[in-house]
């Protein structure tokens, strides 16, 4: 099924979704729901251009990178869900490898620190992955929702 095709599906069956009243025990609402789902399109759409700011802005700092960058969502385990996108860095073939960034977060200490580590994989399902060895991540892009 083409882009089109899947956006025009995808806004058919949030309108049949919006006519109905559904409660569970967490309150998403339509406008989260859509706002979660645009960041895989933002993400997809803006990944070389915010790649190419990413380095520039890093490049005006004297602090650029002699590997290869890329733009890539990052993925919530166990949810799933697109949080926003991080810029990659390593060699071509593990640069071309990465598909997404896999976050998993913790509590260290009780609740004095929180951690997201931020593991570059090599698919956007987050149950089904490998970690890309020699890939870093060099800057974190948040999505204003």
């Amino acid at each position: 099924m083409n882009l089109k095709k899947t956006l025009v599906a995808s806004v058919i069956a949030l309108s049949v979704v919006s006519t109905v009243t559904i409660q569970t025990t967490q309150a998403f609402s339509l406008g989260s729901i859509l706002k979660l789902g645009g960041i895989a399109i933002l993400v997809d759409k803006f990944a070389t251009p915010l790649n190419n700011f990413i380095n520039t802005l890093t490049a005006k700092h004297s602090v650029s990178s002699d590997y290869t960058t890329k733009v890539v969502p990052i993925i919530v385990v166990g949810s799933g869900t697109y949080t926003g996108a991080a810029q990659i860095t390593g060699p071509q073939s593990a640069v071309d490898e990465t598909k997404a960034v896999l976050q998993i977060e913790g509590n260290f200490s009780g609740d004095q620190f929180r951690i997201k580590a931020l593991i570059p994989i090599d698919s956007k399902n987050p149950t089904s992955f490998n970690r890309v060895q020699g890939v870093g991540v060099s800057a974190q892009i948040d999505v204003k929702i």
